[in-house]
């Protein structure tokens, strides 16, 4: 039985997409690693607990195949400010991110970064 579950994890793993724009933030890896450590011995492994094993696998399917978006359709694809799901996406791009942390930072502490012959973890040690 522990076979076939495995088969299972698998099998949703190579259909959930992942999101090269989010870099160590995206949930199809996180859920990779996740499998991969649940499921270290593969088909031989041993599972405690089949029950919250397969409770696992139907909600992840559930989020896969967005079942709550459909059963419950939205009017509008919008947010109340007006954001698109696209302008969201492009928002919490993990460049995007970088961008917007540089642009954080004082000009003292930019200046000094680029001209210091060290990085800036070497300071703190």
């Amino acid at each position: 039985m522990a076979a076939s579950r495995y088969r299972r994890f698998l099998r949703l793993c190579e259909e959930w997409p992942v999101e090269e724009t989010k870099q160590q933030r995206d949930l199809g890896s996180f859920l990779r690693q996740k499998v991969a450590q649940a499921f270290r011995e593969g088909e031989n492994t041993p599972i405690p607990d089949p029950e919250a094993c397969d409770q696992m696998y139907e909600s992840l399917v559930r989020i896969h195949t967005n079942f709550y978006k459909n059963k419950y359709p939205r009017l509008k694809d919008t947010t109340f400010t007006g954001v698109t799901v696209e302008d969201c996406r492009t928002i919490l791009a993990t460049d995007i991110l970088r961008q917007m942390e540089d642009r954080k930072k004082g000009t003292w502490k930019r200046l000094q970064e680029k001209f210091s012959a060290k990085k800036p973890e070497e300071d703190l040690k």
